[in-house]
């Protein structure tokens, strides 16, 4: 039976080749294949366990036409996690309820112009008695428990659940083809014709946000954004869930990718109770 297998083994002629993966020694190295594809590898502080490094295209913005510089290795930890869209939307919920300040004002029954006196006395006419026209029971007057004006809705989330909707939302966008990520900023002119004919050529929908790892973004760049409104810059400290939800497309340059990856791990690895708990708010 031993002999069978072989003789079956050999007739399919299999040949098992070693397969060798490459690891850079540094934190990040060019590696050239032979059809002359740069891939930019990178050894972490907090390597991958379960998961492969997703590979992006590096792409240009000195020409309209889209030009592939090489592959971009990202962190599945931060770039491919998996969506929770719950995280998402009590970030997106918090976002839009801290900045929020109501307005609404109504007036108790010590605030409501009248009624200083009893409007008939306590007993003799049969009637339900009543010790001011402006009792919250009568037709004009105060209201009870209802809203003052300059009420906060200010409230805190939990840090942990701050990083997983970042990672969430840079997971969904990375996985609907809606991230790019490009070597840098530089535009060869400050019209604004040109970045919009780059975005419609690259089909990068109508709403494009910017990330780069400075607030100092190139002049030619900062004044074609000045005239389109649904194009911004922003620094990488700004990333956050409501804006790059507001975007149809994220571009990130390779500095802001990196920084985003390395402050990201840093968080998820490391153990922020002591560092929190004098910033903890009491929300009783």
């Amino acid at each position: 039976m031993k002999s069978v297998l072989i003789n079956a083994f050999k007739r399919l002629n299999l040949s098992i080749r070693p397969q060798i993966k490459v690891i850079s020694s540094t934190y990040s190295t060019a590696v050239t294949t032979p059809n002359t594809l740069s891939v930019t590898q990178k050894e972490w502080k907090f390597p991958p366990v379960y998961t492969k490094p997703r590979e992006v295209w590096i792409e240009n913005l000195d020409t309209v036409e889209e030009k592939k510089l090489g592959l971009f290795e990202l962190h599945p930890s931060v770039y491919a996690a998996m969506p929770r869209i719950d995280i998402i939307h009590r970030n997106f919920v918090w976002q839009t309820k801290y900045r929020w300040v109501s307005w609404a004002h109504t007036k108790t029954r010590a605030e409501v112009r009248g009624g200083g006196k009893k409007p008939w006395p306590q007993k003799g006419l049969g009637r339900a008695r009543h010790g001011s026209i402006r009792s919250p029971l009568w037709r004009g007057g105060g209201v009870v428990h209802g809203p003052r004006s300059g009420k906060t809705h200010f409230f805190m989330l939990p840090f942990h659940l701050r990083i997983q909707g970042l990672t969430s939302t840079l997971s969904a966008k990375l996985a609907q083809d809606d991230l790019h990520v490009v070597n840098n900023l530089e535009l060869p002119t400050d019209e604004p014709n040109y970045l919009a004919d780059l975005i419609e050529n690259r089909n990068w929908g109508p709403s494009v946000l910017i990330i780069d790892d400075t607030d100092i973004a190139p002049r030619n760049i900062t004044v074609a954004t000045d005239s389109l409104p649904h194009v911004n810059i922003m620094p990488v400290y700004g990333l956050n869930v409501y804006s790059m939800l507001k975007h149809d497309t994220l571009v990130l340059t390779l500095a802001a990718a990196e920084r985003i990856e390395e402050r990201i791990l840093h968080h998820l690895h490391s153990i922020t109770t002591e560092q929190q708990r004098e910033f903890k708010l009491s929300q009783v």
